[in-house]
């Protein structure tokens, strides 16, 4: 880089390098910010072909500046040219990577975030084609995950919209991975053309890898025509059918069959979020479940006794050195003790330790009195806080069942108190 400044932006560092532009970290210092710069390359050793095609890519994105404001698409807040050098101001994202990074089979995002990702490029997507914008590029590099997990998506150089300069480019436009069948066909593009490539980019972000393939452009041409991909949960297994379903549609080679629009595949998407999240909450209640039965106090619990006691219950977790029940405190509830241990004090005195399958609480569940000592976790905590009022809506076998074994731990306990009393007055 041979120069500081361009225009009124004082350039600090370069930040990366594309196929036709430079982008740079710069200072604008009429409104006090860090801007991203993006410099197009139009150098004169270039064929005047390549030029031609660097300035198009350039005013085709200028016309776009302040046009597109939606919080999920990168704000152009202006464009310039100085001394045959063009360039656009965009927002800067500190600590922003592009999707491409979450398309490694070692670095997969969660289902739930992949859904969560193309939900929200879609909702952009929507808004640029209500517009009248087609991106025709949509991508992984060419969408950037901020350090707080929102996205935005960049780079539309070579949109269609009703300002751009519709000289034809030589061959194909845009990346062929992601193209849609009427796109490599060289034909119209529409919303559904996006459409399409959102769903590529939804292949790749749940499987890593790519849903076509070919050693040249004939080759991958020839699949994304002819070719079906392979099933997603094939390559993923944690991928729901209805997920999958999805992506199908999205990707369907004719664009009758797609979603009709952006919006109508958001609304699809959210139905998924919902079905994972509940598919989440089975999954940790099944866990909860496999922990709690191996317990002692549910040794005698069938099944469906054990899954009443815990719709009964409240499942917590304590830091270590944090206060589970207080001394003096008023409470109804009882617990038990998950994983982890626990200390039990009265008057600032250790009374004893508590330890997975332990019970503490019984006096307090039984009289609905004031605690009679501190329990306090020694290391990380979970607890079942099983409360008096939902046991009482329970089954009749599982009150039965749960009331014979809480008194008879009750008596153990005040045995072993008794014990300990003993021993110290004999001590005395």
């Amino acid at each position: 880089m041979k120069f500081e400044k361009l225009g009124k932006y004082i350039i600090t560092r370069e930040l990366g390098k594309g196929g036709s532009s430079v982008v740079y970290l710069c200072h604008d210092p009429y409104h006090q910010r860090d801007v991203a710069l993006k410099l197009y390359s139009i150098d004169q050793d270039l064929s005047e072909e390549q030029q031609r095609i660097r300035k198009k890519l350039f005013f085709n994105e200028a016309h776009l500046a302040g046009m597109l404001q939606h919080p999920n698409i990168l704000p152009i807040f202006d464009a310039g040219e100085e001394n045959g050098k063009c360039y656009l101001v965009m927002e800067y994202v500190r600590g922003a990577q592009p999707l491409s990074v979450f398309c490694q089979p070692q670095n997969l995002l969660p289902v739930r975030k992949v859904v969560e990702v193309v939900f929200k490029c879609a909702k952009a997507l929507d808004y640029a084609h209500r517009k009248g914008v087609v991106h025709r590029d949509i991508k992984p590099s060419n969408i950037l995950m901020t350090a707080d997990g929102d996205v935005r998506i960049v780079d539309f150089g070579i949109a269609d919209h009703p300002v751009a300069e519709h000289t034809p480019m030589a061959g194909l436009v845009g990346s062929p991975s992601y193209m849609a069948p009427e796109q490599v066909r060289e034909e119209r593009v529409t919303n559904l053309t996006d459409i399409y490539a959102l769903g590529v980019l939804m292949y790749e972000l749940l499987t890593g890898k790519r849903p076509f393939y070919g050693e040249n452009l004939s080759r991958l041409v020839h699949q994304i025509l002819n070719a079906r991909p392979l099933p997603v949960h094939k390559l993923r297994s944690d991928v729901p059918e209805g997920l999958e379903q999805i992506v199908e549609k999205a990707m369907h080679r004719d664009p009758a069959q797609r979603y009709r629009s952006a919006l109508e595949l958001s609304v699809a998407l959210t139905g998924a979020f919902n079905d994972l999240g509940r598919m989440a909450r089975e999954v940790a209640e099944q866990e909860r479940f496999n922990m709690v039965r191996r317990l002692s106090f549910f040794q005698e619990f069938s099944y469906p006794e054990i899954w009443e006691v815990l719709n009964a219950s409240k499942w917590e977790t304590h830091d270590k050195d944090e206060r589970i029940v207080v001394e003096g405190e008023m409470d109804d509830n009882f617990f038990i003790i998950v994983s982890g241990e626990a200390v039990v004090t009265k008057g600032g005195k250790v009374l004893g330790k508590l330890r997975e399958g332990d019970c503490f609480g019984e006096m307090g569940y039984m009289s609905r009195s004031k605690r009679t000592a501190t329990v306090t976790s020694s290391s990380g905590v979970t607890v079942m806080r099983v409360n008096a009022t939902l046991i009482e809506q329970a089954s009749v076998p599982c009150q039965l069942r749960f009331h014979r074994v809480f008194l008879r731990t009750l008596i153990e306990r005040l045995a072993r108190t008794s014990e300990m009393v003993a021993e110290d007055e004999g001590r005395g």
